[in-house]
């Protein structure tokens, strides 16, 4: 039985490409002439999201919603609240039929974007992530990608070996549920393996920057590591207390060493070893703490409630604009 494709018809929109931009003042625009250019099927709309960008980037954008050629819907955060958090932003403004994720920085090409939809659409899948040949990161960058990748493999119910991208299809029903979700700490691919296991993924282009640098820094990766960890898994804590257990059996066995050594020689000796072992253990009680600690204090914030974002400024799209229509669409 083969999967059932979405009804266009039933979306205002065939594609929406939801766009978090952040120093992106030199490339939105060149991103988003490109993509007026597709002509997808069920037509396309664009959703900019301004994560609190210190440059200029929200004059541009407002100039592009307002001469775009096609639907434009521009948000704007009253602060920078990260990736995840716009992305989720620009979700719940999409109206499409089937949601792209996209960097502004032109490293994905938007000639791939008709493809990644299509192989959604006529493959009637939930998601589809897009994997590279050869990434354009720098080479600390790619080490933590996959390193992320590996995490996620450990903690995510996820297809073994599916490369988690920024660059993604989501169809409207898995866009709705990842929607609801209301934590201040948001990871789009552990709300997507909670919703669905119908992924699929293809290999598209990875492009050199553009302009500047990344707007990932070894930081920021932590944070994203951390929200994938404590947000969508019990493991961590699960670790925290075998490492307990071990570290409790460990010094079950120095102690009846200990009590032997004495009974033998009289006075038990290694100082140095006793010292080693004592940090040892303090140590692991301290990273046991740590894990719990995170897991508590992202809690109480989530129960303070930490907003997830805070829309400052709302530009919707010119109703006069219709969305650029490919020719299949005259014969439906």
């Amino acid at each position: 039985m083969s999967p059932m494709i979405p009804d266009l018809a039933a979306h205002p929109v065939g594609l929406s490409i939801v766009v978090p931009v952040y120093r992106g003042a030199t490339t939105i625009g060149r991103l988003v002439d490109a993509l007026s250019l597709l002509k997808p099927v069920g037509g396309l709309e664009i959703v900019l999201v301004n994560d609190g960008s210190p440059d200029n980037s929200g004059d541009v954008c407002r100039t592009i919603a307002a001469t775009a050629s096609l639907p434009v819907t521009y948000l704007e955060h009253a602060r920078n609240f990260g990736e995840h958090n716009a992305v989720m932003t620009g979700l719940r403004h999409a109206r499409g039929a089937y949601v792209i994720t996209m960097d502004d920085d032109l490293q994905n090409p938007p000639e791939e974007v008709v493809k990644l939809y299509n192989h959604a659409r006529l493959g009637g899948w939930d998601v589809v992530y897009t994997r590279y040949a050869e990434k354009k990161h720098e080479g600390w960058r790619n080490l933590g990608s996959r390193f992320a990748n590996k995490v996620a493999d450990a903690l995510l119910d996820k297809p073994k070996g599916l490369y988690l991208s920024s660059f993604r299809c989501m169809s409207a029903m898995v866009v709705r549920e990842v929607a609801r979700y209301r934590g201040p700490y948001p990871y789009i691919d552990g709300l997507i393996m909670q919703v669905t296991q119908r992924i699929d993924s293809i290999e598209v282009m990875h492009l050199a920057r553009a302009e500047g640098r990344s707007n990932y820094t070894i930081k920021r990766l932590i944070s994203l590591w951390s929200n994938l960890a404590t947000n969508f898994s019990v493991l961590p804590l699960r670790l925290a207390t075998f490492a307990g257990v071990a570290m409790g059996i460990l010094g079950l066995l120095a102690a009846l060493m200990v009590v032997f050594e004495a009974m033998i020689t009289g006075t038990p000796s290694g100082w140095a070893s006793s010292m080693t072992t004592t940090l040892l253990v303090a140590g692991v009680q301290f990273l046991i703490l740590g894990v719990l600690g995170e897991y508590v204090g992202r809690a109480f914030l989530s129960a303070n409630g930490k907003p997830q974002g805070v829309v400052r400024e709302m530009i919707a799209p010119n109703p006069d604009r219709t969305p650029a229509r490919s020719p299949e669409d005259a014969l439906q």
